[in-house]
Order: C-alpha cells, then structure tokens, then sequence
C-alpha cells in the first residue's frame, strides 16, 4: 500500500506540475512574405582602353566601363576596328595639348555597326556599317558618337579599311588641297612617307597630273613607297634630303609637308621654291622612346623656325599650320572633304594600307610598333580580335631600363674565379700526363718498351713542358706572388676585396686598378643624327 500509495502520489503531483506548467502558445503562422522589389538589372559595361596617367605603355589599361547611351542627335555603333595615330602617342607622354587631364578614353576614329539611333537621327539605320568621327573615347566596344560624325561605309570597304581613312586622309586632304593648292606639274615633299599620313598623301596627290613626289623613309621601305606612288625615295638615316632634293631639282620642291618640327622646318623653309608653301602638321622630333624626353622638347624648340612675315615677302613663301582636332566647329567643311575621299575610294583612287591589326588588351605592343618606327601604313586596334602571344623572342613592351653594371667586387670575384678554374684544369692535365710517364717507366722495368710506349712518353713530355710554359705565362713566379699577396687581397678571398672596394675611402691605386678592369663606356657618337632618326619614322 505504502508502495502504491507512494506511486499514486507522485503521479498526482506529476499531473498537477504538468497542470501548472504555462503551456506553449501555438506558433502563429507565418505572415505571407511581401514580394522584394525586383532587382535592378546590372548596369552593362564594355571594354575600354584607358589612359591612367601620362608615361610609359604601362600608363593604358583595358577596363570595364559603363556603356555609353545615345542621346539627342547620338548614335550608338559597336566599334569593331578602331585607329591608332602618332597623336596619341604623344598624348601618352603628355605632349598634345587638346586632350584632358588622366583617366581619359583615347581614340579618334573608329568604323562598325549602328546599334541604336538616339531622338532627331535621320538619315542612318540600325544595321549599317559606318565610320565615326570624334575628339576622343573611340577606344570603346561601343560609342555614342554624334549623328553629323557619323558617315556610311562603302559596301566594298572593310572595317579596317573605314577604321585606317578618316584622320590620315583627311589630313593629307586639306593640306595638300587647301593649303598647299597642289596642281599638276609641282613637286612635293612627303615626310615619312611610309606612315598613315604619309601613305595617303602620296596617294591623293597622285590625283593630280604630273606631280613629282619625294618621299622620305628608311631604305627598308623605299619598295613600298615607290609602290604607293613616290618618285624619289630618300634615305634620311644614311642622306641629307635636302641635298638630294636639290641634286634632283636645284630649285627646291613647291609644297612640303612637316611633321617633325624644330630644324628639319628650318630646312624645308630653305627647300621652297619661290610661291612655296610648308604645312606644319605635328612634332614628331619632340618623341624620342617611350617617355617624355624634356631635353629633346627643348632641343625642338630651340630649334624651331621663328619668321616674321618680311622675311616671307622678301622670299614668296607661305607657312601655314593644320591640326584636325582644331576644326571641330566645321562639320560641313569636314563632311565634304570626306564624302570626296570616299568618291575617291569608291572610284579606285587611293586605298588605305593596313600594316597590323591588334587586339584592345595589345594596345602597348601595337603604340611600340609605331614608336618604333616598324610600321608601314596604318596600326588598327580591334575589340573583337583575340590577343596573340610574342612571337619566340619578342619582349613585351616595356620601360626602357638601363642594364645595371655589376660591381666591381663582383667582376674582380668573377676574373678571379675564371683565373682560379683555368689554373685547376691546367693542374689536371699536368697530373694526368704525369701519371702516364710514371706508369711507362714502371712498366719499363718488366716490360721491354714498344715504340707506341716510347711515343707516348715523348708526348707526355713534350706536354709537361706546354703547360708549364702556359702556367708560368698565366702566374707571376711564386715570390712575385708572394710580394702581391703582401699589397693587396688574394682572389680566392672575396670578402676583403669588397671591403677594400666598398670603402668610400679607396686609395688613388685601387681606383686606377678598377678603370683597368673596367674601361668607361664609349660615347654614343652622332647622338644629334640618332635622334633624328628616330623622329623620322613616326607615324
């Protein structure tokens, strides 16, 4: 009883706990979740090349950017080959003055496809292939470029085709037809004449009748310039134009076109003929490599021609100066100017060359084939190409860096340790030679010698005596050694040579020592004509 008693006790209170005990609230169902507000959709971007800061080719980057939309009077075209010109080399290096302060888009010139067309665009269709003008951002997979710079591609022209025309045609256009008023039976001077301006300058002037062209280029050149039209190809690495302008027509040439500035517009001011005109169109001597050079900036200006208007009248002769980027308020003097080139292209007349086609993440590798000078025609860069790999044992571009001398601690443990190997390898032959004599006479004892035993022998000898005589040649005598060592630290110790080397307080002897091993680099010589050189070529 006690027992169930017990057992009927703890059941009650149990119940009666379980009574007291706050039941759980049932869990309220859970509100219906409110709808989140759809996802704004990513803003879609394209690549881009973008110049970061002013410098080297490592200054341009490919980069994602918004995508540019069509306004008022806009259409939106996918580039599909953009132009490269000298121009922006030197916006680089920060030597143009048109262009805005980095990060900026470069990029002048541009043919592909009509995306979308912005409010107020008549005249154009999605669809059509175009070339497209601007100041800059060309650069893009896809532009927003206005309407009235936009122009229809010729069904028989290619994108690199549209891509290579509009600024180096144009330029050779209105200098020569404008300015330089070029009619048949005159001559003309063409700079660089393998370049995109030079290329197609040669070709619109041969438009005209009787006109004689003298074209300047590296000799490797001369066929495909004489090819595009050039009657007298010029060396100017290894010739003075001039001169042979004057051996070929000693009264000078009527028009002469100027890219480089500083002298050589001195010189083409002198190679005018009465009623000549020059047209000065860039600064190419101002680029030498890479990065900005200020001491060839300065030479080019110190160099460059200053004339007052007497001493033109005293002479009949005109300069006149041309940059296209400065005719942005004369759409329809452009627009013109271009539909004739277009006619011309249409009619066989000039055809743009294309020396190289890159892909956007290669812009570096394609400015370096400008920069130096390889180019003959028109560099292109396209979005849309896949970038290659550097044929086997080419460099990517990069600074142009100074090889380090190793120092003189280093030469001196070098020569020392060639000396010490040299020596050991003598040693070598002389032991190996020695062991062969001992063993012919050891065996001399028990075996009549052969005469193969005795030729050998003879050699052994004969040997020993070449290699001592080399050894003594190489080595002063050992108490001429000895006298050294008292002067000076051993080869074989390093570590007191770079002591005696490194202190700033080194005697007259170790300095002359040093110019020994080491001889001064040899001066560059004609450094005036290199630099010359390098301008002449440009783009």
């Amino acid at each position: 009883m006690a027992e169930g008693g017990d057992a009927a006790t703890v059941a009650h209170e149990a119940g009666n706990a379980v009574q007291e005990t706050p039941k759980a609230e049932p869990e309220k169902a859970a509100a219906p979740a409110e709808p989140a507000p759809p996802a704004e959709p990513a803003e879609p971007t394209v690549r881009t090349i973008v110049l970061t800061g002013h410098g080297g080719y490592d200054k341009l980057s490919v980069q994602q950017k918004p995508q540019p939309k069509a306004g008022k009077g806009e259409v939106l075209v996918r580039v599909k080959a953009a132009g490269l010109n000298f121009s922006e080399l030197m916006v680089r290096q920060g030597l143009h003055d048109r262009m805005t302060k980095p990060p900026v888009v470069l990029g002048m010139e541009a043919a592909g496809v009509i995306e979308e067309l912005g409010e107020d665009v008549s005249g154009l269709e999605v669809g059509q292939n175009v070339i497209c003008l601007a100041q800059t951002g060309m650069w893009r997979e896809i532009v927003a470029v206005p309407a009235t710079n936009v122009f229809i591609m010729p069904e028989e022209m290619s994108y690199e085709e549209g891509a290579a025309i509009p600024l180096s045609y144009l330029t050779a256009y209105f200098m020569l037809f404008d300015f330089g008023n070029l009619r048949p039976g005159k001559s003309l001077l063409v700079h660089i004449a393998a370049g995109g301006v030079g290329w197609a300058a040669t070709q619109l002037a041969k438009t005209v009748d009787n006109v004689t062209i003298f074209g300047t280029a590296s000799a490797s050149k001369h066929d495909a310039i004489k090819e595009n039209g050039v009657d007298h190809p010029i060396d100017y690495r290894t010739r003075d134009y001039a001169e042979e302008i004057k051996n070929i027509s000693p009264k000078g040439v009527d028009v002469v076109l100027d890219p480089l500035g500083g002298a050589d517009t001195s010189k083409g001011l002198q190679l005018l003929r009465p009623m000549g005109k020059i047209v000065t169109y860039g600064s190419a001597n101002m680029v030498k490599g890479e990065n900005r050079n200020l001491m060839k900036m300065a030479k080019t200006l110190w160099q460059s021609t200053s004339v007052s208007p007497v001493s033109l009248v005293k002479t009949n002769k005109a300069i006149a100066g041309f940059q296209l980027a400065h005719l942005t308020g004369e759409i329809e003097l452009v627009r013109s100017a271009f539909q004739d080139i277009l006619n011309m292209y249409k009619d066989g007349k000039i055809k743009p060359r294309i020396d190289s086609v890159w892909a956007f993440e290669q812009v570096a590798e394609a400015m370096q084939q400008m920069n130096e000078r390889r180019n003959i025609g028109k560099v292109i860069l396209s979005p849309e190409k896949e970038p290659t790999k550097p044929a086997e044992g080419d460099a990517a571009p990069t600074s142009p860096l100074k090889k380090k001398k190793p120092s003189l601690f280093r030469r001196l443990s070098k020569r020392a340790s060639r000396s010490k190997d040299e020596g050991e390898k003598k040693d070598e032959v002389k032991q190996e030679e020695q062991e062969k004599a001992d063993d012919n006479k050891a065996t001399n004892g028990h075996v009549q010698q052969t005469p193969e035993d005795e030729k050998i022998e003879d050699e052994a000898a004969e040997t020993e005596e070449k290699v001592d005589e080399a050894v003594k040649e190489e080595a002063p005598t050992e108490p001429a050694a000895q006298e050294e060592k008292k002067d000076e630290a051993p080869a074989e110790e390093p570590e007191k040579i770079e002591v005696a080397v490194e202190n700033p307080a080194e005697t007259d002897d170790a300095k002359a020592a040093a110019a020994d091993v080491v001889p001064d680099d040899k001066p560059v010589e004609n450094e005036e004509k290199a630099d010359g050189d390098a301008s002449q070529e440009a783009n």
